[in-house]
């Protein structure tokens, strides 16, 4: 099995439930967990974070993350493991925890494409916004839909959403929870190519390789250059966020939309 610094699968298992291909510059890491829709549980994030170490330790050029299927990118947490998170210290390490993760995303050192093979739901969109690029099939449907269950999003989504999108999109997105076709996330900027689905895969692919194919070192230059245009998140609004976050997230109302939610799963 090739190393780190060389070409070919980094680690062909399934750890947490991440999956990581280095080939030819481009860097794969595909969140699957079908059981779940690929939603992050605790072991998944640490799968994520370690992934992150070994293609920074390759010679990889891009990175790409994706979900597993076509059915869902990230469906967001897992509710049957964060269930356990009943207090408000417990609620703001949680989303800290996540939070810099998502952050080592948007700061990688190599442009970061998000492939949108289904859709990005709620923690979902936020691991799509963390990511320089994003392109999605033309079926996929993206939202920050965490008001439904009386919380907000808390891993840097919705300040990432307003950098991109801007401030009164990011305020009517988050607080509506408007799920958006992939046609209108374009028109607004959330999405920047959306594709057929049947040429899905070859185009982001294609995008990653071309990318890749470029001098040594130029993919990593020209992400400095332009990250130096648009800073990275202050630090201090993590800590606003997250203490946000974990009061809506202790809530009656959180626990009550949570247990609505899980009552229509089993009469569906």
């Amino acid at each position: 099995m090739p190393d780190d610094q060389g070409n070919g699968v980094v680690d062909p298992g399934r750890s947490g439930g991440v999956r990581v291909e280095i080939d030819a510059g481009v860097a794969v890491l595909t969140i699957d967990r079908p059981e779940v829709r690929n939603a992050i549980g605790f072991a998944t994030i640490d799968a994520f974070d370690a992934a992150l170490d070994r293609v920074g330790r390759s010679d990889a050029a891009v990175l790409v993350v994706r979900g597993g299927g076509d059915r869902a990118f990230v469906s967001g947490g897992d509710l049957k493991e964060l269930r356990a998170v009943r207090t408000r210290e417990d609620a703001v390490a949680m989303a800290s925890r996540v939070r810099r993760v998502l952050d080592r995303i948007a700061d990688f050192p190599v442009p970061v494409i998000a492939a949108l093979n289904g859709h990005a739901l709620g923690g979902g969109a936020e691991v799509a916004i963390a990511a320089d690029i994003r392109i999605a099939a033309d079926d996929v449907k993206i939202g920050f839909n965490q008001v439904a269950l009386g919380i907000m999003p808390a891993w840097g989504g919705a300040e990432r959403l307003a950098q991109t999108v801007g401030r009164s999109r990011a305020l009517l997105a988050v607080t509506t929870g408007e799920l958006y076709d992939a046609a209108t996330a374009l028109r607004i900027g959330l999405i920047d190519i959306v594709v057929p689905r049947a040429a899905f895969d070859d185009e982001w692919r294609g995008l990653a390789q071309r990318m890749a194919d470029l001098a040594p070192g130029t993919t990593s230059s020209v992400k400095a250059v332009i990250a130096a245009a648009v800073p990275s998140l202050p630090a201090e609004l993590e800590r606003d966020a997250t203490a946000a976050f974990a009061q809506l997230w202790i809530s009656d109302a959180h626990w009550d939309a949570v247990d609505a939610l899980d009552q229509q799963r089993r009469s569906g």
